[in-house]
């Protein structure tokens, strides 16, 4: 792959910047993939922007995030010209989709820059650390929660916090983590009067259930959704 890619670079008709018709560069491409070899190839001439983005917004760095490539993340971040907290789809940065992914060696080498905005929400205010705690991941959740600069309890546009994300997928180790905060209101209801231990009874997730300890007069109600799916799509995650 690295041989073929020097020929190619060697012929003058060959543009190495030139995108597709999603506006995917060939240095996307190859950080989307993993390879590493061919990004540092790339990066190695003048004439390719290490930081543009597709037509959906998606840098490179992005790209390497989302899929979890973590020396390939490195690799751009050790340019002056890439924008670590530059969001794609849905002002999604690469910090928040290493935690929802739950890919911790991308999160903590992200969370090591001076630079980085670690609570920075997307278009619904959903924040990394409510995006690791939807999806359960533990370690993520840990590393967020150990910085000054994030709100364990900073609700998203509905009003949902990270407790209730974490409640409503059943995560009984995120509900643990962030029950044994000070800052964590652990019976705070949303725009609809729902609280945590409503959104798991709804589920049914007797661990979690046990843990938020409900007041005996507390009644399961169904949990209504805010602009539709209350999830971060999978597929709108980059």
């Amino acid at each position: 792959m690295n041989i073929l890619t020097k020929i190619l670079l060697e012929r003058d008709e060959v543009s190495p910047d030139k995108p597709d018709i999603n506006g995917r560069t060939p240095l996307s491409c190859a950080a989307w993939n993993g390879h590493s070899g061919v990004v540092k190839i790339l990066l190695g001439r003048g004439d390719v922007n290490p930081d543009k983005p597709d037509i959906h917004g998606q840098t490179p760095l992005l790209c390497a995030a989302v899929k979890g490539h973590e020396c390939v993340v490195r690799t751009l971040l050790g340019r002056d010209d890439v924008n670590p907290d530059k969001g794609g789809i849905y002002d999604r940065t690469p910090l928040w989709s290493a935690a929802f992914y739950g890919y911790e060696g991308v999160v903590k080498v992200l969370l090591a820059l001076a630079d980085i905005n670690a609570d920075k929400p997307d278009s619904n205010s959903w924040t990394p650390l409510w995006c690791a705690a939807y999806s359960g991941n533990v370690g993520v959740v840990r590393m967020l929660l150990g910085r000054d600069d994030v709100n364990p309890d900073k609700p998203d546009r509905c009003g949902r916090t990270p407790l209730h994300s974490a409640a409503n997928n059943g995560h009984e180790g995120v509900v643990k983590i962030l029950l044994g905060r000070d800052d964590v209101s652990p019976d705070k209801p949303d725009l609809f009067g729902l609280t945590p231990f409503w959104y798991a009874a709804g589920g049914g997730h007797a661990e979690v259930i046990a843990l938020l300890q409900p007041p005996a007069s507390a009644t399961p109600s169904i949990a209504y959704s805010c602009g539709g799916n209350v999830s971060p799509s999978a597929s709108g995650a980059g």
